[in-house]
């Protein structure tokens, strides 16, 4: 029967913002029931990350928290904490993204739950590591993409270091997150075994950086920022056609190479010009080589050279705007983009998983939910409360 890999799977998610939370989502895309814990009238802080905003959340949460239940918990009262414990006990995965120490403070750290759930994959994110010199200092992602060198790779040749506008440390970090957890639920259902995993914003700053970390082990120097070219690979970067619309092109072998020079510009000279023959020629004589293309574009708009560039087998597309991307025919036929239904907001434009399952079963995701919007049914469902205890903690104010 089609079924989701992660069904089954109980995720209890303490986290806020963006690397948790997008963490978790992935989770519930996957079929993992997700119970997110959230503190009572305030809630995850990217509720209030607006505007814009629809149906009263910030643009912030609506963006990583679907497919998720949400209950809204006391965790410095006794009882709110003893809740907490309970959810843990009967939970497969634990995630948290407090300051390292706090989640001991609150009573729900590592080896306190591993007592209460000997097999609970117990999944920490923090800035800088849970040990460490720098482990207690806070960090947001624009400030590790400075710190950890991304900026200096960024902007401009001439141009100053500059960020990239989306919190990519973030995501990043949550799916290296995401990939441990599975690894982890896959131990634990063959082996019973509960683990602690340590991911950091420091830690996925630097593994992002990749080949340009290797360029540098390699030459011992920086790669060069290159703007929108790229340091050892001629050509890539965006051109303007004759009606000003640019495109980008990326040739990252010879044969896409010659597919353009040949192909696409029917200019076998370039090919056998020693100049620019091999790539290495190209990169040499990449102030020769770039203007040289410019020219040739410059004779025809932009959509003549998409449609020859593709039709050669050369990777390239228009440089589109963000509305652009969003409502191209490509991304809405592959069901990248999809409308659900929120009770605040009525019908909720957002993002659906990238992630294609050949036995996904034919169910609709779970828009963001409300603040507590599930407490009752996870009472109920879970710790199987009845209607006078949880109305006594609603009284109390332990839940809302």
């Amino acid at each position: 029967m089609p079924h989701l890999p992660l069904e089954g799977v109980r995720v209890l998610d303490l986290s806020r913002i963006i690397a948790g939370p997008n963490c978790t989502m992935q989770l519930g895309d996957l079929g993992a029931e997700i119970i997110k814990v959230e503190v009572p009238e305030s809630g995850d802080d990217s509720r209030r990350m607006k505007p814009p905003e629809v149906g009263g959340e910030g643009h912030f949460y609506l963006a990583f928290n679907r497919n998720k239940k949400s209950i809204a918990v006391d965790m410095k009262s006794d009882a709110g904490r003893d809740l907490v414990l309970k959810l843990a006990a009967k939970s497969d995965v634990f995630v948290e993204n407090f300051r390292p120490g706090v989640a001991k403070r609150l009573g729900v750290g590592y080896n306190t739950l591993r007592e209460l759930n000997p097999s609970l994959v117990y999944c920490s994110v923090s800035a800088y590591g849970q040990e460490g010199v720098m482990s207690e200092r806070p960090g947001l992602d624009p400030v590790f993409q400075a710190e950890m060198g991304l900026m200096s790779l960024c902007g401009e040749i001439e141009g100053s270091p500059m960020r990239h506008p989306l919190s990519i440390i973030d995501l990043f970090t949550s799916l290296y997150a995401s990939t441990a957890v599975c690894a982890a639920i896959a131990d634990q259902k063959a082996t019973g075994q509960g683990r602690h995993i340590d991911v950091s914003l420091m830690g996925g700053a630097i593994s992002v950086l990749g080949n340009a970390a290797q360029y540098y082990f390699t030459a011992g120097e920086a790669p060069p920022r290159m703007g929108n070219n790229f340091p050892t690979v001629v050509p890539v970067g965006a051109f303007a056609g004759s009606d000003g619309g640019l495109f980008y092109l990326a040739c990252g072998t010879q044969r896409l190479y010659e597919n353009l020079v040949v192909k696409a510009l029917d200019r076998p000279d370039l090919a056998e010009d020693p100049r620019f023959a091999a790539m290495g020629d190209r990169v040499k004589h990449r102030d020769i080589f770039m203007p040289l293309l410019e020219t040739v574009f410059a004779e025809q708009p932009r959509g003549h050279w998409v449609e020859k560039l593709r039709a050669a087998g050369v990777p390239c597309g228009p440089v589109r705007s963000l509305p652009e991307a969003l409502n191209s025919p490509e991304v809405l036929e592959a069901g990248l983009v999809q409308t659900m239904a929120h009770p605040t907001a009525g019908d909720l434009k957002t993002l659906r998983s990238p992630i294609g399952l050949s036995d996904r079963p034919a169910l609709d995701d779970k828009p963001p939910p409300l603040l507590g919007e599930h407490t009752d049914e996870i009472l109920r469902e879970v710790l199987e409360l009845d209607s006078t205890g949880i109305a006594e903690l609603r009284e109390q104010k332990v839940v809302s």
